[in-house]
């Protein structure tokens, strides 16, 4: 019997701005060691891992005195390398994935491919400018980057909400149990779903 390959890697990126290491599992169990300078994100990246049981390990550090654009845009980037390296040709998932959470007020939807063709629909009404310290424009430019850097089509929309806060934990759980159902293995099959063969 063939071992089962690995599907996690580990991605670092370094610029002028940010300095960035992560590692990244999709087979885990929801285990984050998570320290970016940017703490509502890394609250953010603790419920995207827990609820999808991925296994996420990030130490950043960043210009935070200008803001946190630069080093939430950069998490997006290696989150979505770190996917892109630990799915290889794409063969062998269920690809597509699907979410629905509710959190209180809130309900919103999630519903991606692993297509290899990056799209980003942000389908959510303007938020409160902060929730504490973070600025929330972020969550769009950090889905942006890791929908074009992890070869996903991801459209996110708000049904309803009101808290802020509510509905930005809603986005990235539901992103999380979107991405575990889109990643799954399907023993059926044989190599990337496309009738193309290759995606």
């Amino acid at each position: 019997m063939a071992a089962k390959k690995s599907r996690q890697s580990e991605v670092k990126r370094k610029t002028k701005e940010t300095d960035i290491t992560l590692s990244f599992a999709i087979d885990g169990a929801g285990v984050i060691q998570c320290t970016s300078g940017v703490p509502f994100m890394d609250h953010m990246l603790t419920l995207f891992a827990v609820h999808g049981f991925f296994d996420l390990t990030v130490r950043a550090s960043g210009d935070t005195e200008v803001d946190a654009h630069h080093t939430v845009e950069d998490l997006g980037i290696c989150l979505g390398q770190a996917l892109k390296k630990s799915l290889q040709d794409f063969s062998g998932i269920r690809r597509y994935g699907f979410s629905s959470l509710p959190m209180d007020e809130t309900l919103v939807r999630v519903t991606l491919d692993c297509s290899n063709r990056p799209f980003l629909h942000y389908g959510v009404p303007s938020l409160e400018q902060k929730v504490g310290d973070f600025d929330t424009q972020l969550a769009k430019e950090f889905l942006r980057a890791f929908s074009l850097h992890g070869g996903l089509t991801l459209h996110v929309e708000m049904v309803h909400g009101e808290n802020t806060h509510h509905i930005l934990e809603a986005i990235f759980k539901a992103l999380g149990r979107a991405l575990d159902q889109a990643t799954t293995i399907d023993p059926r099959a044989k190599g990337p779903v496309s009738s193309k063969g290759s995606l």
